[in-house]
């Protein structure tokens, strides 16, 4: 159940795409998922975002919650706090700070990114060790790749498309793949509404039933937005779903 959890937290806040200075997105903003693992609600993600100054150069300040809740955190407790400032002027991470708890493992870690040397230090506050890494010239965090996503031209995203990002995690850059799948209408909480339906490769045989388990479809307008998220899994399935959202830059338009 562990793994379910914490993969569902990061696939809602990682997710990748091209650079480009111009936000889609403004401080102010709040989004919050609802995550439903076999029937039950195991918890919630939130990612909110800020204004700040960062090393005398204007960030934005992006903070990401995952927590388990009902039934599922009576037998699995999940608290993930993550935290990403972003350059304004890049859309590249300066700083990342990753504070979990799941269940019995802990991790407080600090990066601090150098993208002109392609170098990472990761601090770790447990042990007060820091360790230097190299890092690819594109390297993201966590969350600076799912604000990476909202900042190109949705009416330029096509069919067949992929699109395609490194996440620097830990000690190692992770190769995160998405497809084009088409669009749809889909139906939510909110209304119907008109969707990019997106595929991200995952690796088969430990969690996921196969390659292509995963679902997730995106708002087709300025926003980019997460809507639904669906994982067919070795045991169980599961799936998250936009819960809340409040202060988006541009309108987003439900239907009856």
């Amino acid at each position: 159940m562990k793994k379910y959890i914490i993969f569902f937290t990061l696939i809602i806040i990682s997710f990748t795409s091209s650079l480009n200075a111009q936000a889609n997105f403004k401080a102010g903003e709040f989004l919050k998922f609802r995550i439903h693992y076999t029937g039950l609600n195991a918890g919630y993600a939130t990612i909110n975002v800020e204004d700040v100054t960062l090393n005398g150069k204007s960030h934005y300040h992006i903070i990401g919650k995952g927590n388990s809740s009902g039934a599922v955190r009576v037998f699995f407790k999940v608290d993930d706090n993550y935290e990403s400032y972003i350059d304004k002027s890049t859309m590249k991470p300066t700083k990342f700070v990753r504070n979990i708890v799941e269940g019995s493992y802990k991790r407080h870690q600090i990066y601090y990114f150098d993208h002109a040397n392609k170098k990472a230090k990761v601090e770790n506050k447990k042990d007060g060790s820091i360790n230097t890494e190299t890092i690819p010239f594109d390297a993201q965090d966590l969350l600076s790749a799912f604000y990476n996503l909202r900042n190109q031209d949705y009416k330029k995203i096509k069919t067949g498309d992929f699109l395609n990002q490194n996440i620097f995690l830990g000690d190692e850059t992770l190769k995160f793949r998405l497809k084009v799948l088409g669009r749809e209408t889909l139906k939510t909480k909110f209304g119907k509404i008109s969707a990019i339906k997106i595929r991200p490769y995952v690796q088969s045989g430990r969690i996921f039933k196969e390659s292509e388990s995963v679902t997730m479809w995106i708002s087709d307008d300025e926003n980019l937005v997460p809507l639904k998220i669906k994982a067919g899994l070795m045991v169980g399935s599961l799936n998250a779903d936009l819960d809340d959202f409040k202060n988006l830059k541009s309108p987003i338009s439900f239907s009856k």
